[in-house]
């Protein structure tokens, strides 16, 4: 008898079907949750080019019948929608710009600077998380108030040039925890300051967290209804999301919901866009995040 047996072989096709079979129930499920995410954006899109009456019938009719494409050029006509765009677009690149700067700077500070009570510090920014922003509401208008800044953009713009949210500085204090400290301690031999390590090293390699923080506060600012709302009074300095609210009627009037749904369409078409383009970092950015603590 052989001292050594020859290890018994599996055949090549249940190999193959132990391999595919996963991923192929994997991907039937995955797309079938996509086909349901999707239903409420097509009858958004398909709502908008029908009247109100074809909107509301028993069955659902996914192929307008006739297509209204005035709909989109009404909406135009009865609303200052560019306006709203423009204002729309102003607060929400000063928020990418400020939260990403201010956000990093203290997720910086936080990952790779050494001082007493550091982490306490932190632990009190992540402790800001719990505060619902109902409770910080009244004692913010007030501040506000009194500076005078009601009816302006004042109180959109400032809070993100104050670090953005906990959320923002703990996930850039996480991804800066993943870089190898090795780099700033070659970048200091070499001559560099903190500040240009922040600068010309980290950053850099930061596309990731940068992109995911981008994408989030693009999503976050321009579909942003409750803070305009509180702040804003006059009708052309509205944001697209307090816009669109005005097409809605009072309960004598009806509501143009074919507008309404125009106007829901328009106002997603720029989200998808810039997540399919950071698509890419955007997961980098959410992955490598959580891998070191």
């Amino acid at each position: 008898m052989r001292a050594s047996q020859s290890v018994r072989r599996e055949p090549v096709w249940r190999v193959a079907a132990l391999r595919i079979i996963p991923y192929s129930l994997l991907y039937i499920i995955l797309t079938l949750g996509a086909i349901v995410f999707s239903i409420p954006m097509l009858w958004t899109l398909s709502s908008s080019l029908k009247d109100t009456i074809h909107i509301f019938t028993q069955t659902v009719q996914w192929i307008p019948n006739p297509v209204h494409w005035e709909n989109y050029l009404e909406l135009f006509i009865r609303l200052p929608f560019l306006t709203f765009i423009w204002n729309s677009l102003i607060i929400v690149a000063n928020n990418v710009v400020a939260t990403v700067l201010t956000a990093s700077l203290a997720g910086y500070a936080f990952a790779r600077l050494r001082a007493p009570g550091r982490d306490f510090m932190f632990l009190l920014v992540i402790g800001t998380m719990l505060l619902p922003g109902q409770v910080t509401l009244i004692p913010r208008y007030i501040i506000f108030n009194k500076l005078g800044m009601i009816d302006t953009y004042w109180p959109l713009l400032l809070p993100s040039w104050l670090g953005g949210g906990a959320f923002e500085i703990f996930l850039f204090r996480q991804f800066f925890m993943t870089l190898p400290t090795e780099l700033d301690d070659a970048a200091r031999i070499d001559g560099c300051g903190t500040l240009r390590i922040y600068w010309s090293i980290v950053l850099p390699l930061s596309q990731p967290v940068i992109a995911t923080m981008a994408i989030f506060n693009f999503i976050w600012s321009w579909s942003d209804f409750f803070t305009p709302l509180i702040y804003l009074n006059s009708f052309q300095k509205f944001t697209i999301a307090l816009g669109l609210a005005t097409l809605q009627r009072s309960a004598e009037q009806s509501t143009r919901w074919e507008l309404v749904m125009a106007g829901a369409v328009l106002s997603i078409i720029p989200m998808l866009v810039i997540f399919f383009l950071g698509q890419k970092y955007f997961v980098q950015g959410i992955a490598l995040t959580g891998s070191k603590g």
